[in-house]
């Protein structure tokens, strides 16, 4: 499990707010260098130049700069510097006055194949003191390939595997199936949306629309409102005005990979009745991949999808 130090760091910018001088009230009477997380997972884009930072941090700020090396650990990595990445510099400085810096990574792209998720492992070369046991002096860089952003990669046939088909199937899902075979176009209206026909139920479309304003964090948002079924036909009873809506739940990050073709979407399914919200039927998760023509064709025939 990735242990993240960030909020670590930030204590260390008002706890430490000190130099090295053995006049200043210190929380910690050592000075420790370390890096701020001990996995640090970085997405590698298609643009020229294109590079990454992994941060290092010290425990207190000195009136010097301090240099230290930056080495290269073959053992449980299988990208290869060089090859799959180069260091701006095996050597990294703390500027006098700074708690920080970073180590730059510049990825090839064309090294990474679109599921690949290269890694490799670093560790800082300083005196045994400045290491703390607690955190250590390596860190584990992973990488993984971001392809370039094309919406009509998300047009035509689907495959949704829905946790809300699952707890919810239906009345007339005879075969309690949580998978369906859908088709999906470009919405006219509206930019970046994808319109999914018959998403979970025959007869109710939903839209989606994709994000790619930062392109290493690609996100999908659902308006709100969309009408995913009649309450009857699938809880067998009339709770509110007989609508079961639906959007992307806030409490849970929703994305799309373009280089797999794929929607990971956390839906947040609710009732209403006049405008009054009856309740949450929940949050569930959704996963939508786009497949050929031809896998189509074979899911439809062979698994009748």
């Amino acid at each position: 499990m990735m242990r993240r130090l960030s909020i670590f760091a930030i204590m260390l910018l008002g706890a430490f707010f000190t130099a090295c001088q053995e006049d200043n009230v210190k929380i910690a009477d050592r000075e420790y260098i370390l890096f701020q997380d001990t996995l640090s997972v970085n997405p590698v884009l298609s643009d020229e130049g294109y590079s990454f930072k992994v941060p290092v941090s010290s425990t207190v700020a000195c009136d010097y700069d301090r240099t230290l090396a930056v080495e290269i650990i073959d053992e449980g990595s299988n990208a290869i510097e060089g090859r799959d990445y180069t260091l701006e510099s095996n050597t990294i400085t703390i500027p006098a006055g700074q708690y920080s810096t970073d180590v730059v990574v510049y990825p090839q792209y064309g090294r990474f194949g679109d599921e690949d998720t290269l890694s490799f492992n670093l560790k800082l070369v300083m005196p045994e003191q400045l290491s703390w046991d607690l955190y250590g002096d390596q860190t584990k860089v992973s990488m993984y390939k971001v392809c370039p952003f094309d919406i009509n990669t998300f047009t035509g046939w689907c495959v949704v595997t829905s946790m809300f088909l699952y707890e919810y199937p239906g009345l007339t899902n005879v075969d309690q199936s949580y998978q369906r075979l859908i088709k999906t176009e470009l919405d006219p209206d509206e930019e970046n949306t994808v319109i999914l026909h018959d998403w979970l139920f025959d007869g109710y479309d939903v839209r989606i629309k994709f994000d790619n304003s930062d392109p290493a964090n690609p996100r999908i948002t659902m308006p709100e409102d969309q009408l995913l079924s009649d309450e009857l036909s699938v809880f067998g009873q009339v709770n509110g005005d007989n609508r079961i809506l639906g959007t992307s739940s806030p409490a849970y990050v929703s994305y799309f990979n373009s280089c797999q073709s794929f929607v990971s979407l956390w839906l947040r399914a609710y009732v209403y009745d006049l405008s009054t919200l009856v309740g949450y039927v929940g949050d569930f998760y959704n996963v939508m991949e786009w497949v050929s023509d031809e896998e189509a064709d074979r899911l439809q025939k062979e698994e009748g999808m």
